[in-house]
């Protein structure tokens, strides 16, 4: 049985169409790389919960998020030993490149963030480590296409690679 846990990230894409994302390495599902964002604290809407965690893991205080939203997807890992099935919200926003700021060290460490980098769109599409959710680049080629979409699309759930499983 796994535990249901809410979560929220944001796409920050800057004006080239590059998207900003960090770098974990989870026993189970082994290196992948992922949006800002993370668990909701009770009581949080998503848009609440991923502006918090955006300025928590970044250090920027200055991305608007209007409440556009690009897609939900669920997805089964474990976190700090328990297993849990993640419902993400993922949120679109636009943002210049730029590194982070602030002093982050200690709270990349507790989330198990390896380190962060921008991804322009033929490194998503080359992507050799998985990227969550994997439809990313599908979904910015979308964007970039047509624009932000009139709905969220929704992924469902969708398996994430085990460490160890080949792309």
């Amino acid at each position: 049985m796994r535990t249901p846990r809410q979560a929220a990230r944001v796409v920050v894409l800057d004006p080239t169409g590059a998207v900003f994302m960090f770098r974990y390495d989870n026993e189970e599902v082994g290196v992948h790389w992922a949006l800002p964002g993370g668990g909701m604290d009770p009581g949080e809407t998503p848009l609440e919960a991923v502006g918090r965690e955006l300025r928590e893991e970044t250090g920027w205080t200055d991305i608007e998020l209007d409440g556009t939203l690009l897609c939900l997807w669920e997805h089964d890992f474990t976190r700090a030993g328990v297993p849990v099935r993640q419902h993400e919200h993922i949120f679109l926003a636009y943002g210049p490149r730029r590194d982070l700021t602030g002093e982050l060290g200690a709270a990349h460490a507790a989330d198990g963030i390896l380190r962060g980098r921008w991804w322009s769109p033929d490194d998503l599409a080359d992507a050799v480590e998985q990227l969550w959710p994997p439809q990313l680049p599908e979904l910015l080629a979308a964007v970039r296409r047509d624009g932000p979409p009139a709905a969220p699309v929704d992924l469902g759930l969708v398996p994430v690679r085990l460490a160890g499983e080949s792309p």
